[in-house]
């Protein structure tokens, strides 16, 4: 397989309070537009502060730096805020953010893992630096997940006796940098006691790959994001597909961009399939999918 480079990375970066830079990726992003007055919502969570009309559609708002843990923003710091319009998840949400920067490339391999210092609900899943400044990128997954709790991921997918039996008999890793998206993707496989093993990033993805084939039980099916810092899923799936001494397992990547373009390369990467995240039957279709494969070979 000739190598490929992994299509161009580009942050926003933005402030929340104070001078620290946050960032999340503008493939995430629809549209940026300045604080518009917001129609109030009843029953919302604390941090929605209204929805505004974006295309026809009416869009939540949530103040991010009440989301995160920092002070709202008050009237003054509201009216000279920004909107960021997202696609995440398959839903689209506007964040009022304090500042909005500039935009900058970045190289996932400079994308560091936060110190687990900053303890799991920090809503940070990598640091870079950017022109001598510390940029923190935002766990939006986690974000929404503490506004918007749901519950019962994957109990309503129904299996059958024959399916659940295969499932129980093939090796799964899972790679994600969000604990949102980890644990989402473990509720699913637990409900059904689907065995498998998790890792929150490329390199250990990697690592435990090589390892499983070392005990002569390699790993079967590989479901990874595709952002995360260091070896993001576009590489670790070329780094597994064009080395002849790892098993070759079925991969789905998977990723919360609306994107045509990531689903794209990921099949030329060398993926089997790529979903944009979450749908838990699906998530089991695909797994399924692959161990039909995995029975032909």
């Amino acid at each position: 397989m000739s190598s490929r480079a992994a299509p161009p990375q580009k942050l926003l970066l933005f402030t929340l309070a104070g001078h620290k830079s946050f960032a999340i990726g503008t493939l995430k992003i629809r549209e940026i537009m300045p604080f518009r007055r917001l129609t109030r919502l009843p029953y919302s969570h604390s941090a929605v502060i209204g929805t505004t009309m974006f295309r026809d559609a009416a869009v939540p708002v949530i103040d991010m730096a009440a989301a995160v843990g920092y002070a709202p923003l008050n009237e003054e710091e509201k009216q000279a805020g920004s909107i960021i319009i997202t696609d995440v998840q398959r839903r689209e949400i506007g964040f009022l953010v304090r500042n909005v920067r500039k935009i900058v490339e970045a190289d996932w391999k400079n994308v560091t893992s936060p110190p687990a210092v900053l303890g799991e609900r920090a809503f940070v899943t990598g640091l870079i630096n950017v022109e001598d400044q510390m940029v923190q990128l935002l766990d939006v997954e986690l974000l929404l997940s503490l506004v918007y709790p749901s519950t019962g991921e994957g109990e309503d997918v129904v299996l059958t006796d024959v399916q659940s039996e295969r499932l129980k008999h093939i090796n799964i890793l899972l790679v994600d940098d969000s604990q949102v998206a980890r644990k989402q993707l473990s509720d699913v496989l637990d409900s059904k006691s689907v065995p498998y093993q998790v890792t929150s990033n490329g390199q250990d993805a990697l690592e435990k790959l090589l390892a499983a084939d070392k005990t002569g039980k390699g790993v079967d099916v590989l479901v990874s994001d595709i952002e995360m810092p260091g070896l993001d899923g576009y590489e670790l799936t070329f780094n597994v597909r064009d080395n002849p001494s790892i098993k070759q397992p079925y991969i789905i990547l998977h990723t919360s961009l609306n994107s045509e373009m990531s689903l794209s390369y990921a099949n030329q990467v060398g993926a089997n399939e790529a979903l944009t995240k979450f749908d838990a039957d699906e998530l089991l279709q695909a797994i399924l999918r692959g161990t039909d494969e995995l029975a032909t070979q």
